[in-house]
């Protein structure tokens, strides 16, 4: 397990160091996982796999109402459901991507076909899991001050994430704070990275449908072009949208599908785009649908099409809590050292970690997953993504060491 001492490491003042014979454990548990990525709302095998090792625990982890995902308290019944200052709570996400694993000469890839792990939820699953079973061990020695919550969450890649609908469910019943890890392939093992404020954008999916008469080429003013609609609705729709907001907020409408047509002399009566709008900022995110509807029908109008939209409500941005935040900085202080953290930017991508934060504090940090001196990065949703399986050790130890230290806070 090692990379270097434990005499050498300063978290020997805090217990909950993860042993050889546990680390070797939970990676090959990852790579279990890895092998069989489920899409969201359809974990049933790594949800029944999650189970059976907290009960072998001696544990009671719970399936959630939704079918899939599980949540699992340790000294909570003792404490009466919290001991005055709340559960602290740590989540993790469980759903794998519809993506092809490409990777190469791997022993674990993906045995499902367009099914890959290639966003690191095994690797969080198998962090949460690994501080669950320290915790637990601590507590059953008397050493766990404050009962802590331990939430397997399933559909993260689902819009609007699988968190709201857990939520309500009641996972963050008597909740006093909340974190969560993310891989970042940009990010060296040993290391994580923070930020205080927005870690991550809001992220929607747009669809549009244009309709016209259509017609022949050779008319085209006897008729509706949608292509050219179409083309002007790519083209100037994110070009408006991006001036009917204050700039810094970076509310951005990016296409990734246009179709329309068949035949080269026909113009078609039908024009499809699809694509995201991305936001930094929560308050342009809230203005956002309306702000994007009224730019494609001013730009279909002016081309005499018909314009539908759907809309589809993703994730506001992950903000993280400023306390919450420094309690991570200070766990893996106390773990590593100071030179293992490191300042982040905030990331276009989205994450539904951000509604648990619409409801307590939290904050997510960013788990470094590269390989120190490798020269190629495997980036996320790509399906060559593997991660450095060392960066298990460190989200377990970060996770233990944040829940013993929010306890003497």
């Amino acid at each position: 397990m090692s990379r270097e001492s434990e005499a050498d490491l300063p978290g020997d003042v805090l217990p909950g160091v993860l042993s050889e014979a546990l680390y070797a454990e939970l990676v090959a548990f990852r790579r279990d996982l890895h092998m069989h990525p489920e899409l969201g709302n359809q974990e049933f095998r790594t949800t029944a796999a999650i189970k059976e090792r907290l009960e072998k625990a001696g544990l009671t982890p719970r399936v959630l109402a939704v079918g899939t995902g599980l949540v699992c308290d340790i000294g909570v019944a003792e404490a009466g459901g919290g001991d005055g200052g709340g559960i602290f709570a740590l989540r993790a996400d469980i759903d794998g991507l519809p993506i092809p694993d490409t990777k190469s000469d791997c022993p674990y890839r993906s045995t499902v076909p367009d099914r890959a792990h290639a966003c690191g939820h095994d690797v969080h699953t198998a962090v949460v899991l690994g501080a669950g079973l320290v915790l637990a061990e601590l507590h059953r020695q008397g050493r766990l001050p404050r009962p802590v919550r331990l939430i397997f969450q399933p559909a993260e890649e689902v819009l609007p994430g699988g968190a709201t609908d857990i939520i309500e469910c009641g996972v963050l019943d008597g909740v006093r704070r909340i974190i969560a890890v993310h891989c970042d392939p940009r990010v060296d093992v040993g290391k994580i990275g923070l930020r205080h404020g927005a870690i991550t954008s809001a992220c929607d999916r747009l669809e549009v449908a244009l309709d016209g008469p259509g017609g022949h080429t050779a008319r085209p003013h006897l008729s509706t072009d949608l292509v050219t609609a179409a083309a002007r609705v790519a083209i100037d729709v994110p070009a408006l949208v991006a001036r009917r907001v204050d700039s810094r907020s970076g509310l951005a409408v990016t296409w990734g599908r246009i179709e329309s047509g068949h035949a080269p002399n026909v113009i078609p009566q039908h024009a499809e785009l699809s694509g995201t709008v991305r936001c930094l900022d929560l308050e342009a995110w809230r203005e956002a649908p309306d702000i994007v509807h009224a730019a494609i029908d001013e730009v279909a109008t002016m081309h005499r099409a018909k314009s539908e939209i759907n809309y589809v409500r993703g994730v506001p941005p992950v903000v993280n809590d400023p306390v919450v935040t420094e309690l991570l900085r200070d766990a893996m202080v106390a773990r590593r050292g100071p030179e293992s953290v490191e300042g982040t930017e905030q990331s276009l991508g989205g994450e539904d970690f951000s509604w648990y934060l619409e409801h307590v504090p939290g904050a997510l940090a960013r788990l470094g997953v590269h390989t120190p001196g490798e020269r190629t990065v495997h980036d996320l949703h790509q399906g060559d993504f593997d991660a450095d399986e060392y960066a298990i050790v460190v989200g377990v130890e970060l996770f233990t060491a944040a829940a013993l230290l929010d306890a003497a806070q």
